[in-house]
């Protein structure tokens, strides 16, 4: 009896050390530096939200964050880094609606299915696209881009950011809606795909409003409609397409912070208010506002988890009915 009481006392002795050192670590952390990983290349709009925010939690944490940029797949190979990453909370991605509810559906090469690979933490932007056009071409408007296209099929022709994604699928959501056939050239991020678009190779492309609006203001570009069904705050003057003629067209690009599967809850708790309070701070909201970012902050990790849940039912929809597939 004597002994596994011994033993007893032994066992629980252990499990509240172990506890201990768990609440420990949570509150130590982070106790060096910390990786965001973005699947998109520098200066875009998803690279310079993280930056914006990397450099507030430095300052809050008093730790250096580092955004390693991981482009290609889509956008995908962060969280296919992440999902192989040290789960202690030191490696975290800032990823979006393609890598994360897209891209799983349409490439056979990524080791991770979507959210359940995850621990999702917040969710910290909504972006609207906008459909712009070369500057020296007679396609000012929406309508005159569809008859254009519906008098001379495959004359036309697209850029995206890349295969599969949000910029890719939009596209093909309009001409599916709209039965016109534009030609799709894909490209490995936004820099090359406006400058061709700029330059006339190619006629238009959708890219965020954070990326497409300097070059609409500095008239390279033909602002022609935005992909929410609101106007955009940063440019209210632009129709939506919902306007412009496809009742009901609403979709935009979320972003939000993950960490690996299996990271600690009260770390990932943690993480998850010093972003909330980070998110709060006016400094930061002016500055993401400023790119063309609507700062949208979840509640709770569960309102977050939610939404991404929504939105992948809403893309798996698209994907069906478009029957795209890329291998």
């Amino acid at each position: 009896m004597k002994l596994k009481l011994k033993t007893l006392l032994l066992a629980c002795a252990a499990a509240a050390t172990l506890g201990a050192g768990t609440q420990a670590h949570s509150q130590a952390f982070p106790e060096k530096h910390v990786t965001i990983m973005v699947g998109f290349p520098p200066g875009t709009s998803t690279d310079a939200v993280a930056r914006i925010i990397g450099d507030q939690l430095s300052r809050r944490w008093g730790q250096p964050v580092v955004v390693d940029n991981k482009p290609g797949v889509g956008g995908s190979l962060a969280l296919n880094s992440l999902k192989n990453a040290k789960n202690d909370g030191y490696t975290l991605a800032l990823s979006a609606t393609a890598p994360m509810n897209i891209n799983p559906k349409l490439y056979g090469s990524l080791n991770y299915k979507g959210l359940e690979d995850f621990e999702p933490i917040i969710q910290t932007s909504w972006l609207p696209y906008m459909l712009v056009t070369n500057n020296g071409k007679n396609l000012k408007s929406f309508p005159e881009i569809v008859e254009y296209a519906k008098k001379n099929p495959g004359k036309l022709s697209y850029a995206s950011i890349g295969q599969g994604t949000t910029s890719h699928l939009l596209m093909e959501i309009v001409k599916r809606d709209l039965a016109i056939n534009i030609e799709h050239i894909p490209y490995k991020g936004s820099s090359q795909a406006q400058t061709d678009v700029i330059g006339g190779s190619v006629d238009m492309t959708f890219d965020t409003v954070v990326s497409t609006l300097p070059h609409v203001k500095s008239g390279k570009l033909n602002a022609i409609a935005v992909s929410t069904i609101k106007r955009a705050e940063l440019a209210p003057e632009i129709r939506t397409i919902d306007e412009a003629g496809i009742r009901g067209f609403n979709y935009g690009a979320w972003l939000g912070f993950f960490a690996p599967k299996g990271t600690d809850k009260k770390v990932v708790e943690k993480i998850f208010l010093d972003l909330q309070s980070v998110l709060a701070s006016a400094e930061v909201r002016k500055k993401l506002e400023n790119l063309g970012s609507e700062v949208v902050v979840s509640k709770s990790r569960e309102e977050f988890v939610e939404m991404v849940n929504t939105d992948n039912a809403k893309w798996s929809e698209v994907i069906k009915t478009l029957k795209i597939k890329i291998e």
